[in-house]
């Protein structure tokens, strides 16, 4: 969509000098193909000392940010907001329109060969738009779990692996959440369930990111242990006051932490056979759409496969 504008605003010159900012960092990541949320364009700020770390200037930058897309300052496309998304079914201008995105979205399965079966779960959904890019590239199941999964949400997750079977297969969830009371508890929780209701099917679960060696490495803005959660005397034991929220990280660097994760649990010679099938049989639907489009534009002379 591009800058708009839509109402006439005087900003402050502190003011146009923080859009600018927030504009520079936008840009910088949207040429890696990364769309912000306002959390994770938030902590961009804070860690470059732009912004303290209070949740009224959380919510001042949102109320700038809104302004700025008002006025045509800032990208409408610029902020990714993942909760209010609307809902049409598919329509198609032809059958080759549809062909085409059969194609576009054929799959073979590409973990049935390998000797683990992984998935990638998240705690929070801002963070999928950095994730779910990654999980498609590596056909891996996705699982956005909002805090705590709920009951019917854990026994689908154990559903599923039962009906995969694999026996003998490794079962690992990489998990992405924050470093807080809740957040580590959270992967406790994950693991205990799924290997109750899964049996020998239940996977390890493995806290990918964020994690103590991450801040670090990278330094990210803390926030204050939540003392009122009933976990926060043995997490500030373990790890001190400070906690960290997984959005923190820069969406580059967690995109790369999930690669390299998912890169040790690839057999590449099996991945890129599967791949090769795939493309011969994106050929035969390729021949496919050509017969079909010459059926409906009354072309006899279809070809026979051979």
């Amino acid at each position: 969509m591009g800058k708009v504008a839509y109402k006439d605003i005087k900003f402050k010159d502190a003011s146009l000098q923080q859009l600018r900012l927030c504009n520079q960092i936008i840009v910088q990541y949207q040429t890696q193909g990364f769309r912000l949320t306002l959390r994770q364009l938030y902590y961009q700020l804070v860690s470059r000392d732009l912004l303290s770390n209070t949740e009224r200037s959380y919510k001042n930058l949102g109320k700038l940010l809104s302004d700025g897309r008002m006025a045509g300052v800032v990208d409408w496309d610029a902020i990714e907001d993942r909760l209010r998304i609307p809902h049409k079914i598919s329509e198609w201008q032809s059958p080759a329109d549809i062909m085409d995105g059969v194609m576009a979205s054929y799959r073979l399965p590409r973990w049935d060969n390998q000797p683990h079966r992984v998935e990638l779960w998240c705690e929070k959904d801002a963070l999928a738009g950095v994730l779910r890019p990654i999980a498609d590239q590596y056909h891996v199941t996705m699982m956005v779990n909002r805090g705590y999964s709920s009951t019917s949400a854990m026994k689908e997750a154990a559903d599923r692996m039962v009906a995969a079977g694999d026996n003998g297969k490794n079962r690992v969830i990489l998990y992405i959440g924050d470093l807080d009371p809740s957040g580590e508890d959270m992967v406790r929780d994950i693991e205990d369930r799924l290997f109750l209701m899964a049996d020998m099917y239940g996977p390890s679960v493995i806290k990918l990111a964020i994690t103590e060696a991450q801040v670090a490495l990278y330094n990210p803005p803390p926030n204050p242990a939540k003392m009122s959660d009933s976990r926060a005397a043995r997490f500030v034991d373990k790890f001190g006051q400070a906690s960290y929220e997984a959005d923190a990280l820069p969406p580059d660097v967690l995109a790369q932490i999930v690669r390299d994760s998912l890169d040790t649990y690839v057999d590449q010679d099996a991945w890129d056979s599967v791949s090769e099938r795939e493309e011969k049989d994106k050929e035969l639907l390729r021949w496919g759409r050509e017969q079909i489009m010459k059926r409906r534009n009354g072309d006899d002379d279809i070809q026979e496969e051979t």
